[in-house]
């Protein structure tokens, strides 16, 4: 697996987030108050705009749409769309966990960790081009996709009060996607073609990528909690060009003062041309569907 070097506006925000953290720990050290210290929670909603940490952590159903083209001399800008190209996944594993740390009532970190991974099979009624290789019709295919999302923010709330808060983040976004085709296909090196019984044909993706957002939360009773957030960014640097966004929603029941379950909603797409030393081709993903999570905090 060859790997890219990060695109130039990764130090960037790297170092911003360091400096905004390093500068949250000294004022929370430094400069104690009845400010700097979240009052305790009078509900067990409420413990999750007070509690200095709050983990979520849940699994997806999930329907995935996903067109996806590889340059190469097989054919060039070909389009696979695994939804009508190949049959609905065999296998499939979708998880999610987001963390919070408030260092003071406004000034907190946010830490997402997601993954998707979907194996699908089919035999082929027609040809299959990925980049140099030719899946041949009739043969059994093999496809696996894997997306595994890592995100460090900071998280500024300009807005505050018992019930509720809105928050804005800017971070770093870790995106990092490989595809892998196996079955019998021919290879074109430009000027010959040759044969294989048997090819496995991955591709990597990995894309670290600056992230800015907004993120609201509201105890509307003693014990429901309703959230929503929204990413965005949109970027045309060191050979990408395209943009990508995550949206959620959720809803929940603190049936505890630490615990609680949840149902939330995600959104998530990506639409972007990366021309790379190991990915050449156009990437259009997304996934959407319903979250259920179990939530702690303390």
């Amino acid at each position: 697996m060859r790997t890219i070097k990060p695109i130039k506006l990764l130090p960037l925000a790297v170092a911003s987030l360091i400096c905004a953290l390093g500068s949250s720990l000294a004022v929370a050290e430094t400069s104690p108050s009845p400010s700097s210290a979240p009052a305790e929670p009078t509900t067990p909603a409420q413990g999750l705009l007070d509690n200095r940490f709050v983990v979520e952590a849940g699994a997806f159903i999930v329907g995935t749409d996903m067109k996806v083209s590889l340059n190469g001399n097989a054919a060039n800008d070909q389009v696979i769309d695994f939804n009508s190209n190949l049959n609905k996944p065999s296998d499939a594993t979708r998880t999610r966990i987001d963390a919070l740390w408030r260092i003071t009532p406004t000034q907190h970190v946010r830490f997402l960790y997601f993954n998707n991974d979907i194996t699908r099979t089919k035999t082929l009624a027609q040809d299959l081009s990925w980049g140099d290789y030719t899946f041949q019709s009739g043969s059994y295919l093999e496809s696996q996709s894997k997306l595994t999302v890592y995100e460090l923010a900071y998280e500024y709330a300009f807005m505050r009060k018992p019930d509720y808060e809105v928050a804005a983040s800017a971070g770093v976004h870790y995106m990092d996607m490989s595809l892998q085709f196996s079955g019998t296909a021919t290879y074109n090196d430009g000027t010959t073609t040759s044969s294989a019984s048997f090819t496995s044909k991955t591709s990597n993706l990995p894309a670290p990528l600056p992230v800015i957002g907004v993120r609201g939360g509201w105890a509307i009773a003693p014990q429901w909690y309703l959230d929503a957030q929204a990413q965005y960014l949109q970027i045309q640097s060191q050979g990408y060009d395209g943009y990508w966004s995550d949206l959620r929603a959720g809803a929940t029941w603190m049936f505890s003062k630490h615990f609680g379950v949840g149902m939330g909603y995600n959104a998530f797409s990506v639409n972007v041309k990366v021309n790379r030393p190991n990915f050449d081709g156009k990437l259009k993903m997304g996934y959407s569907g319903l979250q259920a999570f179990l939530t702690g905090t303390y």
